[in-house]
C-alpha cells in the first residue's frame, strides 16, 4: 500500500493548534488513546536523543560559554543599538501576528508571544508547543478559538516562508561580495538584500505566474536530488493553497503583513551585524546572511530546546568562514544568542504572569 501523501505545512500548524485547545487540562484524542507505556517509551527515546546530541555539541557550546568574560570587550556604544534592534524585530512579529488575527489588543498579542516563545524554547517539541501556549492565552484573552487558530497559521507560514527565501538573496552576495567591507557597506548591502526580498514576495503574492514557477522549479529539483523517492507532483498548487490560506487572514492588509514579516527578520539579522560590529568586525554581508539563515534553521531542531548547541555550533563555524576571527565569532555569537536566546526566557515568565493577572482577574476574556 502506497504511503499517503505528506501534509501541507499549513495543515500541520492548525492540527498542532486544533490538538490543544488547553495545554495545561486537555490530551490530544489520538494521545489519550495511546497506551501509556508507548507515550514513556517515545518520551524516554526523546530525551536520549536530545542528552546524546547535548554530549555531542557540548565543546563547542561550553567554549562559546566561557567566552562571557570577553563580552566586556564589546563596544559599550553597540549594546544598546543590539538591544534596539531585537526589540525592533519582536515587535514586527506583534505586527504581523496582530495583522493576521484581526487587530486584537497589543497586550494579548505581546504577552501571549513572548510566553510562548519562551516555552518554544525550553520545551520538548520546540514551536507546536510554544505555538499552542500563545493560542491558549489568546483565547483567554477573549480573542475566538478559529480566528486565533488561521491567524496563527498565516503568521508561522509568512515568516517560515521569509526565512526560507533568504539564501536564496544571500547566494549573489555570497559570490560576488569582497571580504572586508566598511560597515555601512555591510548594512547597505543587507538591507538592498531585504527590499528584493520584500519585492519578491509581493510578486508572489500579486501574481500567479511566479508562484507556480517557484513551485516547479523546487519540485523538479528535489525530485532530481532524490530520484529513488516517491516523486513529488503537486508542489506548486500546494504553494497556491498556502498562499491562499495566508492571503484569507491578512487581506486587505497583505502588503503590511509581508513588511512585518520581512522587518522581523531583517531586524534579527540586523542584531547580528551589530554584535560583529561590536567587536570590530565587518564581514561580507551575503556570508553573514547564510550563517543568520543556518542559524534560524538550526533554531528548529527539535531535538534540543532551542536548538541550543547546534546554533552556537553552526553559527561560530560559519562566521569563521565569513573572515571573522575565531575568538570574535565566539562573542558574537553569545552576545547574539544572550538577545535571542536567554533573555527570552525571563522575559516569557514576566509576561505569562502580566497575562494571567489581566486575564484571571476578571473572570473572562477581554473584549476584541
Amino acid at each position: 500500500m502506497d504511503n499517503p501523501a505528506p501534509a501541507r505545512v499549513g495543515d500541520r500548524l492548525e492540527d498542532a493548534l486544533e490538538n490543544r485547545t488547553d495545554v495545561e487540562g486537555e490530551i490530544h484524542r489520538g494521545e489519550a488513546a495511546r497506551p501509556l507505556r508507548s507515550r514513556l517509551i517515545r518520551t524516554a527515546a526523546w530525551l536520549c536523543i536530545t542528552a546524546v546530541s547535548l554530549y555531542l555539541v557540548a565543546p563547542a557550546l561550553l567554549d562559546t560559554l566561557a567566552s562571557w568574560r570577553s563580552l566586556a570587550e564589546l563596544a559599550p556604544g553597540w549594546v544598546p543599538v543590539m538591544l534596539g534592534l531585537q526589540a525592533a524585530a519582536v515587535v514586527s512579529l506583534w505586527w504581523l501576528q496582530r495583522i493576521a488575527l484581526h487587530r486584537p489588543p497589543w497586550f494579548a498579542v505581546a504577552t501571549s508571544q513572548l510566553a510562548g516563545n519562551a516555552m518554544a524554547k525550553v520545551a520538548p517539541g520546540g514551536g507546536a508547543v510554544g505555538a499552542a501556549v500563545q493560542y491558549r492565552m489568546l483565547a483567554e484573552a477573549g480573542l475566538p478559538r478559529a480566528r486565533a487558530i488561521a491567524g496563527l497559521t498565516a503568521a508561522n507560514l509568512l515568516t517560515l516562508a521569509v526565512v526560507l527565501a533568504l539564501p536564496v538573496f544571500a547566494i549573489p552576495a555570497f559570490i560576488r561580495g569582497a571580504v572586508d567591507r566598511s560597515l555601512a557597506e555591510v548594512a547597505l548591502g543587507g538591507f538592498g538584500l531585504f527590499v528584493l526580498l520584500f519585492g519578491a514576495g509581493a510578486l508572489m503574492f500579486a501574481l500567479d505566474g511566479p508562484l507556480l514557477w517557484v513551485g516547479r522549479l523546487a519540485q523538479r529539483a528535489r525530485n532530481r536530488l532524490r530520484p529513488k523517492a516517491v516523486p513529488v507532483r503537486e508542489l506548486p498548487a500546494r504553494l497556491m493553497r498556502e498562499r491562499e490560506r495566508i492571503l484569507a487572514a491578512v487581506a486587505p492588509r497583505w502588503k503590511a503583513a509581508l513588511a512585518a514579516s520581512v522587518g522581523r527578520w531583517a531586524f534579527e539579522y540586523a542584531s547580528l551585524l551589530a554584535a560583529l560590529a561590536a567587536v570590530g568586525s565587518t564581514p561580507r554581508p551575503g556570508v553573514v546572511l547564510l550563517a543568520f539563515c543556518a542559524a534560524q534553521l538550526l533554531a528548529q531542531l527539535p531535538i534540543t530546546p532551542g536548538g541550543v548547541g547546534f546554533v552556537e555550533v553552526g553559527l561560530t563555524a560559519t562566521l569563521a568562514l565569513a573572515g571573522v576571527d575565531t575568538v570574535d565569532a565566539l562573542v558574537a555569537t553569545l552576545a547574539y544568542r544572550l538577545l535571542t536566546y536567554w533573555l527570552p526566557l525571563p522575559l516569557g515568565a514576566v509576561a505569562a504572569i502580566l497575562h494571567r493577572r489581566r486575564f484571571h482577574s476578571t473572570g473572562r476574556g477581554a473584549r476584541v
